[in-house]
């Protein structure tokens, strides 16, 4: 039977920490809008405070979450156990985007680890904690993160990614603003 719990204690922070592999789910306001789902890693997620969770966002080829927070800020991550026990974890709340180059992606940044194709930094305020069993989630084992990204950001250099992101990442796939960066970044 699932549970919600107040905050995220110590326990809970610490099965966090082990996930390879995280989704982020959000939605746009109109009911025409398309709900998105994305899988994340890289030891991009970091739980916060209590009720304070982010992750650092990277380069991709969609900007929904982005969109979709600023428009709105619903949002939902979630984590299942893929080794161990059976456990999924949902965290529901209020996002904000901080892009690079911004205030705000400047206060977390220290937070993160510097990867190369960061685009943004989304904290959530946590409004509700809750797991359930994940007896169905199959069993599967880490083998490593995938280089692809470090390479192809490497490969097309800081202002190459930012070039990119201003190019293909303005707009959701509704219409809604995207991924705002200033034309150059101090790393």
């Amino acid at each position: 039977m699932g549970k919600e719990f107040p905050e995220i204690d110590a326990t809970m922070r610490q099965w966090v920490e082990k996930q390879h592999l995280f989704f982020v789910a959000t939605a746009p306001l109109s009911g025409e809008g398309m709900v998105n789902c994305s899988p994340k890693g890289m030891d991009t997620f970091r739980v916060l405070g209590p009720k304070v969770i982010g992750y650092l966002d990277l380069t991709g080829s969609g900007v929904e979450t982005i969109a979709h927070v600023k428009e709105n800020g619903r949002i939902v991550i979630m984590m299942c156990a893929f080794e161990g026990a059976p456990k999924i974890v949902r965290f529901h709340g209020r996002g904000s985007a901080h892009e690079i180059g911004t205030e705000g992606y400047r206060e977390w940044q220290s937070h993160f680890p510097e990867l190369p194709g960061a685009r943004a930094i989304i904290i959530v305020d946590v409004d509700r904690i809750s797991d359930s069993c994940g007896y169905a989630v199959p069993l599967y084992d880490y083998v490593s993160d995938r280089e692809t990204l470090r390479k192809w950001s490497n490969q097309k250099t800081p202002e190459g990614v930012r070039a990119y992101v201003r190019e293909k990442n303005q707009a959701s796939l509704d219409g809604l603003p995207g991924a705002v960066l200033p034309e150059s970044v101090d790393d």
